[in-house]
């Protein structure tokens, strides 16, 4: 049997319920994906239960297949997963609600979220991973010099609501920043919500700054984690993770691989790879890059990239890249406005970035030539 995405394993295996074929990782992945899904107007966030085939239904009154395929960013096609999923056994009759899809600007919080309840007696609570908002990726890039961001904690105050609203064994799980969001969650809920959790899914997802680890919540938490991420992730490979780590196969290459919809699916699991050369060399690359800058200059970087991103007057990074002249222009006037230790500081971590990679990717390709 040849190897192939979620969309194929729901194809072959949606008629096949969960007390023949019991909640697998693959099972995980769909459900963190449809979170990509904008439930505004099907699914309400004050716990209503929608059923799946009304969901399914409803979302494709207000948007056409037109429009779903008229998009350009990886996560477009997620909702197309509802046809299969609405009319096989196996997730025909989930109920969804729940919904929230919250963007603080000036709290730099983006938290997206969404409940599926599953025909197997179970909830699976879904973090969005990061949308196309500045808001969104600054958020992401917080999370390397401060342990709580505002999004990381309004999705431990969902996960208790939730948990207080929903008296079922509980799955968290997200793909990317959601997935940082799911583990984060599950280790500082309510400690009798956080019993009632089988298992948490970062798919692909940032890891935590030490202090996270050694909090006693993460501690109870971690032997029911996995981390699953592609050979040459990048974004799952960032800051720590204590817990088990799965490896998958991607049809795709380098930074792709971040695509979940890439990621190979056999029957009901997902294909086992190796980590590639270049995955090590990533991973060698990111540590010495980080282990160079301390908290302060981390946060400097990351103010220093989005003045310039704000200076652009866009909400969002397709608006920036839809308007690539204008917006580099914004940025560049913006730079020359800094001051002459910003600029310096901006241009020395930077290429503090590049030369870590020239570094390394000497050493690494003389391992190359020589295991070869």
């Amino acid at each position: 049997m040849d190897s192939g995405t979620i969309f194929d394993y729901l194809t072959w295996r949606a008629d096949i319920p969960f007390t023949t074929d019991p909640f697998n990782e693959v099972d995980n992945l769909v459900l963190a994906e449809l979170s990509y899904t904008d439930f505004a107007g099907v699914v309400p966030a004050d716990g209503t239960e929608v059923p799946l085939q009304e969901a399914y239904k409803n979302f494709f009154r207000m948007h056409t297949l037109e429009e779903i395929l008229s998009k350009t960013t990886y996560t477009a096609r997620v909702p197309l997963l509802m046809q299969e999923m609405a009319a096989g056994a196996r997730f025909g009759t989930t109920r969804v609600s729940g919904y929230i899809n919250e963007v603080d600007k000036e709290k730099e919080a983006q938290v997206s979220a969404v409940t599926f309840l599953l025909p197997d007696g179970t909830a699976y609570v879904a973090f969005r991973g990061t949308d196309n908002t500045v808001v969104g990726w600054r958020e992401d890039m917080d999370l390397s010099y401060t342990s709580r961001t505002e999004g990381q904690m309004r999705a431990v105050e969902y996960l208790n609501e939730v948990g207080r609203r929903i008296d079922r064994p509980l799955r968290v799980g997200g793909h990317s920043k959601g997935g940082n969001f799911a583990a984060f969650a599950a280790s500082l809920c309510d400690e009798n919500i956080q019993e009632r959790i089988l298992k948490v899914y970062s798919n692909d997802g940032p890891g935590f700054r030490e202090d996270i680890l050694q909090e006693e919540g993460y501690q109870r938490i971690v032997p029911r984690m996995i981390s699953i991420i592609p050979d040459t992730s990048v974004i799952g490979k960032l800051l720590h993770h204590d817990c088990k780590v799965h490896i998958v196969e991607s049809s795709a290459n380098g930074l792709v691989q971040h695509d979940a919809l890439t990621w190979q699916v056999i029957r009901n699991h997902f294909v086992t790879a190796e980590i590639s050369r270049l995955g090590n060399y990533i991973d060698v690359v990111l540590d010495d890059w980080t282990a160079k800058l301390d908290d302060e200059t981390r946060k400097s970087l990351v103010e220093s990239i989005f003045t310039l991103f704000d200076a652009t007057g866009k909400d969002t990074i397709a608006e920036m890249s839809g308007q690539k002249l204008k917006s580099f222009e914004a940025m560049l006037s913006t730079i020359r406005r800094l001051p002459k230790d910003k600029q310096v500081q901006l241009l020395s971590m930077v290429k503090e970035l590049v030369l870590s990679g020239a570094d390394n990717l000497g050493a690494f390709t003389k391992k190359l030539f020589a295991a070869d």
